[in-house]
């Protein structure tokens, strides 16, 4: 031990294979990431933490996709296209989802199947010849310069070191970009204002065909909205909750009688400390039964409502970003920016949930989510490229809710569906880098954005550049 109350231990640590891409985390992003650069030939190792694939959509029982259309147009493509055309065929969706909701719908969330769609990811790697290793992480990187030269893996077996190429950081807190000593920005409700987390859950039991639902999707729509305001009003004043929570992204219909439920916010929660979130799953848990039991006693065609599980992750929305080549603002998005080197465009509203029970931040989430912050029929901002790498980066992207965006943009594009299409982009860009030594912090853009568009991505920018957009 030392004078510091730190302990210095030296070990040596097995070497495994050495890979050209190295993707952490398996949720939308690094799966999108890792499955697209095999796909260009590409030796790829996928280490995910837990033992599926799709991160919040199946692990965190966010059962929807954020919107995928404008309303007008489908503004997804490539890999997330891809996706949403198999789970169609598959009957991944759920049974009241319309094919507008995929290529016309605005601000349409799709509920999907997460069972289903966990076995449709893990067909979509195997074929690709990703090397999958769940219950896996990354706890060490090393580094030198501006390059990554390998990772330290934890799991059941010990401890393994691997080299790659190329890596991509799909964690969410960007933790290996942390461990590579890549300048990151910490989210703490001290520092700024900053999303709460929900723990989600799986509910059972559910009559859709109540007489309070209609008979298509128009009826589930408006018995969410009754729910959300009048009902939801209702209980608090009674005292039915531990919190008065005004906002409650609701029930989505997955099945004939099952639901998923994203409903209780764990306020404070700190997601880069292990403690906080271990007492936010307990918290999460007690706050599911309270939210069951108002279904069963508020809420028409919820009497026989049964908690079948929660998710076993925490629904975090937000954590630790990168200070990226370029950082997505606020004004770029109400501005409809788009971007030379962008690799993707999207339109959801800044879905920055309110951080307390106050109805004053209650009710700027609604002015921001229904008003300034919300791009419209036809919108769209740009995503480029720069938000993607680390400041100074040589080999290391990020992708997924670890970009580098401020809060307001990042309570927009962290969506799973967004997160798709970044990751199919650090894992083009990985592919392009090893194949013409160009680091990641001087890619030439134009050709990645030329190889989006061939794999199917939609990239409307008139023009293009060969140099990304920096700050």
């Amino acid at each position: 031990m030392n004078d510091d109350d730190t302990y210095t231990l030296t070990r040596r640590i097995p070497a495994g294979d050495s890979y050209d891409l190295v993707v952490a985390g398996g949720g939308p992003a690094g799966t999108a990431a890792a499955v697209c650069g095999a796909r260009l030939g590409l030796k790829t190792l996928l280490v995910e933490a837990t033992g599926c694939l799709g991160g919040m959509g199946t692990s965190g029982l966010v059962a929807s996709f954020g919107p995928v259309a404008d309303g007008e147009r489908m503004l997804v493509g490539g890999f997330m296209k891809e996706l949403l055309e198999t789970m169609w065929a598959q009957k991944a969706f759920g049974q009241h989802v319309v094919p507008d909701f995929l290529n016309a719908q605005l601000n349409r969330w799709v509920p999907f199947k997460p069972e289903h769609l966990k076995r449709i990811l893990d067909d979509f790697a195997v074929s690709a010849g990703v090397e999958l290793r769940f219950f896996t992480r990354v706890i060490e990187a090393e580094t030198r310069g501006r390059r990554v030269d390998g990772v330290v893996l934890s799991n059941v077996e010990g401890l393994r070191y691997v080299r790659a190429r190329a890596f991509v950081d799909a964690t969410g807190d960007a933790a290996l970009a942390a461990l590579a000593g890549a300048e990151c920005k910490v989210v703490l409700r001290d520092t700024e204002t900053v999303a709460p987390s929900t723990l989600c859950s799986l509910l059972g039991g559910m009559h859709w065909d109540h007489p309070a639902y209609g008979s298509d999707w128009h009826g589930i729509d408006e018995v969410k909205n009754h729910t959300k305001t009048e009902l939801l009003a209702h209980a608090i004043a009674d005292g039915h909750f531990t919190q008065e929570d005004r906002f409650m992204p609701g029930m989505n219909k997955i099945g004939e009688r099952s639901a998923t439920l994203n409903a209780g916010h764990v306020f404070n929660l700190n997601p880069l400390s292990n403690r906080s979130l271990s007492d936010g799953m307990v918290f999460g848990r007690k706050l599911a039964v309270e939210y069951l039991e108002f279904y069963r006693k508020y809420v028409p065609g919820c009497e026989d409502l049964e908690l079948l599980t929660t998710a076993p992750v925490m629904g975090v929305r937000d954590s630790r970003r990168i200070v990226g080549e370029f950082e997505l603002g606020i004004e770029d998005f109400r501005n409809r920016r788009q971007f030379a080197d962008q690799i993707a465009v999207y339109n959801r509203p800044t879905d920055v949930h309110p951080t307390d029970t106050s109805k004053a931040e209650y009710e700027r989430f609604l002015n921001d989510f229904h008003g300034k912050d919300n791009l419209g029929r036809g919108g769209s901002v740009g995503i480029p490229y720069s938000i993607l790498v680390p400041r100074g980066s040589g080999n290391l992207w990020v992708a997924g809710r670890c970009h580098s965006s401020d809060t307001k943009v990042h309570g927009s594009i962290r969506a799973q569906s967004a997160a798709y299409m970044m990751g199919q982009a650090a894992g083009t860009a990985a592919a392009q880098s090893i194949a013409t030594g160009q680091p990641a912090c001087d890619l030439d853009t134009q050709t990645l954005v030329e190889r989006l568009r061939e794999a199917g991505a939609y990239l409307p920018q008139a023009t293009l550049s060969r140099a990304m957009t920096r700050s």
